[in-house]
């Protein structure tokens, strides 16, 4: 792969969004923000989930996976982003770039896997809940999150060695913030039907199988709440479910905006669409991740407790 594309490509070139300095400022100034926010926001989550012996069941076993996920794919991009901002030093080398694009692509593949390990906890605790200390065990949770984990990487590292194997022939100028590996299989001068084959692959397996599961757990837990003759009880139901949904709705709507057309090419005159592209990648890079600590602290009653209990030991302290 080295002898083999060295020839053609050693670097490439970001544009991001250049010839607009007023608005490289702006998003600067939101990304910088946005960066921080979901930083302060996840560490407090995956702490209190470690820390507080009431968050230690399933559903925050797998929110803190959710969250520290979320830190680890914002940062495979958004500081080299900042800092192309700043210093206008737009290039990234060759093997940068496989790595950026291995990172994002695993991250985004493993939280597709999490959300319906988290869709099928909710559906265990709602539907069978006499069974749920059972089916959802300790061994059973570190099972499905490292499950979930090592099939991102696997399907990551295919991603990605396909697509950097490929001939650039010189051209090295990427229309997008980051190695977004379609806007990487757009430079490539050879046939990339194995690299679409792949990637159609990777959305049915990633993509609508986890949404599948999310969506037939979804529809027991409604049957099941509806069944529900106290009040109370269907409103407790729907208050554990209504933060996981919602960050679902958030994530696999930018997400299949981005990824359900990998045979997709950019087209002359097409600069408005390019636009689009990139500023629904910030939303799902940056927005998805800082919502959603903000989700679930709002919406649940033992993550705001868990919060303030660590805040009030550690002004004591």
């Amino acid at each position: 792969m080295d002898k083999y594309n060295k020839t053609f490509v050693s670097e490439f070139i970001l544009l991001g969004l250049l010839g607009h300095p007023k608005l490289e400022m702006i998003y600067f100034a939101l990304l910088l923000m946005m960066y921080l926010v979901l930083l302060l926001g996840n560490s407090v989550l995956i702490i209190a989930s470690i820390f507080d012996s009431r968050l230690h069941t399933p559903m925050y076993f797998f929110l803190g996976n959710l969250s520290f996920l979320d830190i680890c794919y914002t940062s495979s991009s958004i500081p080299s982003t900042l800092v192309s901002l700043i210093s206008k030093k737009r290039s990234i080398s060759f093997y940068g770039c496989a790595v950026q694009m291995f990172l994002v692509f695993a991250m985004g593949s493993t939280e597709c896997f999490l959300l319906g390990m988290m869709a099928f906890d909710r559906y265990v605790a709602i539907c069978n809940p006499l069974r749920y200390p059972i089916i959802m065990s300790k061994v059973a949770s570190v099972l499905m999150a490292s499950m979930s984990w090592l099939s991102g990487g696997i399907n990551s590292t295919v991603q990605t060695a396909l697509a950097m194997r490929l001939p650039f022939c010189g051209n090295n100028i990427i229309n997008h913030f980051a190695c977004e590996i379609l806007a990487v299989l757009k430079l490539a001068c050879a046939d990339i039907s194995l690299n679409v084959g792949t990637m159609l692959v990777s959305n049915v397996a990633f993509l609508v199988l986890p949404l599948l599961v999310i969506f037939f757990s979804y529809i027991l837990i409604l049957y099941t709440i509806l069944r529900m003759k106290s009040a109370t009880g269907r409103r407790k139901a729907f208050s554990t479910c209504s933060s996981h949904l919602t960050v679902v709705i958030i994530f696999y709507g930018t997400v299949f905006f981005m990824y359900a057309k990998p045979m997709s090419q950019d087209q002359p005159g097409k600069d408005k669409f390019q636009t689009s592209d990139k500023l629904m990648s910030l939303f799902y890079g940056a927005m998805t991740p800082m919502l959603n600590p903000i989700i679930y602290s709002l919406r649940n009653k033992d993550v705001k407790a868990a919060v303030k209990y660590l805040l009030t030991c550690k002004s004591i302290q």
